[in-house]
């Protein structure tokens, strides 16, 4: 089955469908849901990519993908997480957008990043996407960042220049 994406202009409006492999040939701007997850003792938890992905053995989200045609943003978010990490019922609030661009694999992403925070108590059960993840503290995640940048991949880098600055202190 084709998988359609809205393809929306700088202020999210939505211009027209098209499939999703479409979208990605012709790097045309398109909403991608970003979660990031936080446990119940407030450790960020992120996932290393798959040596097939965007970001191989990188860290990155646990949880994106893209928002189909008629989806809501909050229901891809949800869809996604348990795909990617077999989570369900959790809380969750929105961090905010952006326009994320880079050429990667051969092509032009050109994605509307829609950020969301989550918060789970459970363990995760990583799909095909990833191959670990780990739960780091504050402290941990900035030395980290700090000391082995390239540890992470550069969509997560983007994510936290603009939502959690404090973790590049």
């Amino acid at each position: 089955m084709m998988e359609y994406v809205d393809v929306v202009d700088a202020q999210d409006n939505v211009l027209y469908s098209v499939p999703k492999t479409e979208a990605h040939e012709k790097g045309l701007l398109h909403r991608t849901v970003i979660a990031e997850v936080r446990d119940t003792q407030g450790r960020y938890v992120l996932v290393r990519q798959a040596a097939d992905r965007q970001d191989p053995g990188q860290y990155v989200s646990p949880v994106g993908g893209h928002v189909r045609t008629a989806e809501s943003n909050d229901d891809a978010m949800k869809r996604e997480a348990m795909e990617e990490i077999g989570i369900e019922g959790f809380e969750y609030h929105p961090k905010g957008k952006f326009i994320f661009n880079r050429f990667v694999k051969g092509r032009q992403e050109n994605h509307f990043f829609i950020v969301y925070e989550i918060t789970n108590a459970g363990k995760l059960k990583l799909g095909s996407e990833s191959v670990s993840y780990k739960a780091f503290t504050k402290e941990e995640l900035k030395m980290e960042l700090s000391s082995n940048r390239k540890d992470f991949g550069i969509g997560y880098i983007r994510i936290v220049e603009n939502f959690y600055p404090e973790l590049l202190e």
